[in-house]
């Protein structure tokens, strides 16, 4: 109650918490004859709503790479769950996602360095609070997932598209299947005018020169995609092309794991494989890769032994 008094005050509402509570029916039902909390309150409310519904939370992966492997070739680096409050799971995942995007500078048109984020900001987020507001909470066997893998971030979220919303008309036509869900977090302004985020979303993708995003329904669960361009040159390639004065310059494509290798030996050229990896929080192996790679580009070379030695680059 004393969350719900909380949320009393943050909307304005004057009357004691418990009268809040019974004034919305929606958070009551009865059964038999008696009273019990509805689904909306105790994951909205509740102390510990995943002791009613195990899997309402969210759980973050993030993957090396561009495709999601197993067994011995398993490539996972994060692998994060947030339970709590529909509010809580909210803030905590956007929290520790926006940690994982990355920036990326580069000259702009202007003879100015400009600094922008491998996503639009908006977007990602979107996709994240739609799935939180919109799920099917009554699927209970499996739960929100957003996977970020280095070209792109995927949210899976559990049913399909709710009432009339197709995937050819998701732009225009809006329809909530957990109304209360979407009025609560739009107190908290994650959610803003019903219905304008998707279109929204397209808009911020295109000004930000990216692929639109990608809906599908997967069996009983609505995957959403965002994709990044992979590297710095696809990301900013008008920008680059306006400022380059040789029209016949080379361009090299990095993957997110390579450009953080370059980063890095940047400022220390002495940092061995081992170091790079515990840098990064990835695998020696991991690392190994990369920097072959990046010889192979022709942008790294090893000068002197191991132990005293120092990578040199080379564009």
């Amino acid at each position: 109650m004393d969350f719900v008094a909380s949320y009393c005050r943050n909307i304005g509402y004057a009357k004691s918490p418990e009268k809040y509570i019974r004034q919305n029916k929606s958070y009551i039902v009865t059964k038999s004859g008696r009273e019990e909390m509805s689904g909306a309150a105790i994951l909205l409310f509740g102390k510990d709503p995943q002791q009613y519904f195990q899997r309402a939370r969210i759980r973050f992966i993030r993957y090396d790479g561009t495709e999601a492997k197993v067994g011995a070739e398993m490539n996972v680096v994060k692998d994060k769950v947030f339970t709590g409050r529909i509010l809580d799971m909210v803030e905590k995942t956007l929290a520790f996602v926006r940690d994982q995007i990355k920036e990326h500078t580069y000259l702009g048109k202007e003879g100015k360095f400009v600094t922008t984020p491998e996503f639009p900001e908006f977007v990602w987020k979107e996709i994240i609070i739609n799935a939180a507001t919109h799920r099917d909470y009554s699927i209970k066997g499996t739960d929100i997932q957003v996977k970020m893998f280095d070209d792109r971030i995927v949210v899976e979220s559990p049913g399909n598209l709710p009432g009339i919303v197709r995937l050819n008309n998701m732009r225009q036509v809006h329809f909530s299947r957990n109304p209360k869900i979407a009025a609560f977090l739009h107190e908290y302004d994650y959610v803003q005018e019903f219905g304008e985020g998707v279109d929204r979303m397209y808009k911020e993708m295109e000004k930000a020169g990216l692929p639109a995003p990608e809906y599908k329904d997967v069996a009983f669960m609505l995957h959403a995609t965002i994709r990044n361009g992979i590297n710095v040159v696809d990301n900013v390639a008008d920008s680059v092309v306006d400022n380059v004065a040789d029209n016949h310059a080379a361009v090299i494509k990095l993957s997110a794991t390579e450009q953080e290798i370059l980063e890095h030996l940047q400022n220390s050229p002495t940092l061995s494989a081992k170091e790079l990896a515990a840098l990064l929080h990835k695998t020696p192996r991991t690392i190994q890769r990369n920097m072959t790679a990046l010889k192979e580009k022709g942008l790294l070379r090893r000068e002197g032994s191991d132990r005293k030695g120092k990578w040199i680059l080379l564009k």
